[in-house]
């Protein structure tokens, strides 16, 4: 679930932090005072698209980071674990950096990723239900996932899926294989052939670099040790003088005025460094030469090992550090041109059996989403219809796939098809619904499929739009009941809803003369009792206000 939100030059907010709990989170606020933007800040840590509108003014970058307890989460630690980028506190930091220029970088716990990676992770944490991009609800895809899960037909999915897989691989190599013939030999005697110059060359790692280095000390070996000597002999061993006798020197006609004035001592100091580094360059130096040796048949080894890897590059027309790279590409190739020289008839034979296999997994699959697409659907238009859609309903259709496909979600589509007035036909979400009615009918599934559902974090953006009294209070409740499965965060206008809230987050609008910024209190249980009333009644509170907010605050606990 979400843990933590911190959000830092974005829009209106300067800095913002948030720290939640499970159960229901109630956001409530005046209209305008930025209760969307936290939603739409956590939105860009889940993949969402950023422009530079999205930082505030005056600032160079917008930064949010959104942390997540995966502890009960498999999916994303596996999908974590895969990458290498789990944390032993089974937590997960999305981050999102927005330049004022426009560019954006996104992390997973601080390694760079791409926005993608942002998003299938994000889909594995949290659904939020709103006008946004991020709206899961209008993707196909997720109408097949949560039939399958309200079924308990998961596994069998995958299976279905595996199925498939394996079946489209074995026809693809079953087609090369029939196509390759005498081609095929001759490509494998050359892979053999290239694969046998490259083991016996045997590159080693940084072989490549070290021989260079060495191949060039070997060439100038004596222009090295005539010049090591000189500069020994200049620094310590010259009989008219040399450097370090001319250092000492100076020390010693400094030594007595070094005291007088600040200058002449730190001269006579930088003097004294400087007689300290020469003496360790002359060690250094006086080292190198005894360990030193001009080898001439280690030089023509060298060179001769240079040249053998410099022709063998030529001759694959790549650079001499590419070279284990193609080792691997060709072993990889003729492994596979091995495997795909298998007996035709074999893989015909296999072919056949996988395709049976599919068959069979796919076709229990489509007589689990027949039975339950209507149970389903029913128990969906129950829901909405007490959510302000009075007549409303929710359809399932299934519509076939070609079969010899093998298609990887199973032998139909599923889409979620409603009709939000009686009479009317039921027609796909994204064309009939409106932005109210979508997150009732989002809330309606979710309260169905909660208790099967892989997402623990669900976030409705004013769910309550356009409706009120006893509805209002039954979308609460439904609220705090997801609550109590999970973490639910719901933008609201209505008290009845506010008041079912486990906690009561109150955003406010903060100006001051040169500057608008946006600040979030976490409401205790005398502010959450005005802030209710205030919902009820307005601006100013009144006595009848207090005592409703109370009566609706005592009622839920």
């Amino acid at each position: 679930m979400l843990v933590h939100l911190a959000v830092n030059n974005y829009a209106i907010v300067d800095h913002l932090e948030l720290e939640l709990r499970g159960g229901m989170s109630v956001i409530s606020g005046e209209t305008g005072a930025g209760k969307s933007i936290m939603l739409d800040a956590l939105a860009l840590t889940l993949g969402d698209r950023a422009d530079s509108g999205a930082v505030r003014p005056g600032t160079d970058k917008a930064d949010i980071l959104a942390t997540f307890d995966v502890s009960d989460i498999a999916e994303a630690r596996d999908w974590l674990s895969a990458r290498d980028l789990q944390q032993d506190d089974n937590q997960v930091i999305l981050r999102r950096v927005i330049t004022a220029e426009g560019r954006s970088r996104g992390y997973i716990n601080g390694s760079p990723c791409p926005q993608q990676d942002l998003r299938a992770l994000g889909e594995m944490l949290i659904d939020i239900h709103s006008q946004h991009e991020h709206q899961s609800l209008l993707k196909t895809d997720t109408h097949r996932r949560l039939l399958d899960e309200f079924a308990g037909a998961s596994e069998l999915a995958r299976q279905v899926q595996l199925a498939a897989q394996r079946c489209k691989q074995t026809e693809k190599t079953l087609k090369q294989v029939s196509q390759q013939g005498d081609e095929q030999a001759a490509r494998q005697q050359l892979l053999a052939y290239q694969l046998d110059e490259l083991e016996n060359l045997s590159l080693q790692d940084d072989e490549l670099e070290a021989l260079e280095n060495e191949q060039r000390e070997l060439a100038s070996a004596d222009q090295i040790l005539h010049s090591c000597q000189q500069v020994i002999n200049v620094c310590s061993e010259n009989d008219a003088g040399s450097v370090l006798e001319a250092l000492s020197a100076s020390l010693h006609r400094l030594e007595s005025f070094k005291h007088h004035n600040p200058q002449l001592r730190e001269a006579n100091d930088l003097i004294a460094s400087a007689q300290i580094q020469i003496e360790e360059a002359v060690g250094e130096l006086t080292r190198y030469l005894d360990h030193f040796e001009a080898d001439p048949e280690r030089q023509q080894y060298v060179e001769e090992r240079l040249s053998a890897i410099f022709e063998l590059a030529r001759k694959h027309r790549i650079t001499p550090q590419e070279l284990p790279t193609l080792q691997q590409q060709l072993i990889d190739e003729l492994e596979a041109q091995q495997q795909r020289g298998a007996d035709a008839e074999q893989l015909h034979e296999e072919l056949e059996a996988y395709r049976a296999h599919y068959h069979q997994l796919a076709k229990k699959l489509s007589g689990i989403r027949q039975k339950e697409a209507m149970r389903l659907s029913k128990a969906v238009s129950k829901e909405i219809q007490q959510l302000g859609m009075p007549g409303g309903r929710v359809e399932l259709q299934l519509s076939a796939l070609a079969a010899d496909d093998y298609p990887v979600t199973g032998l139909e589509t599923v889409e979620f098809l409603v009709s939000a007035n009686p009479g009317q036909p039921a027609k796909p979400l994204a064309k009939v619904a409106s932005g109210g009615e979508l997150s009732r009918i989002s809330l309606g599934i979710q309260v169905i499929t909660a208790q099967t559902s892989r997402v623990p974090t669900l976030v409705f953006d004013e769910v309550d739009v356009g409706i009120g009294g006893p509805t209002a209070e039954i979308v609460g409740q439904l609220l705090r009941q997801l609550g109590a499965r999970g973490q639910v965060l719901t933008v609201t206008h209505l008290p009845q809803v506010a008041a079912q809230g486990h906690q009561h987050l109150f955003v406010r609008k903060q100006q001051s003369k040169h500057e608008t910024r946006t600040c979030i209190d976490q409401l205790d249980e005398q502010a959450r009792v005005k802030e209710v009333a205030r919902m009820l009644g307005g601006i100013d509170l009144t006595d009848e206000s207090l005592a409703h907010a109370r009566k609706l605050l005592s009622a839920v606990s």
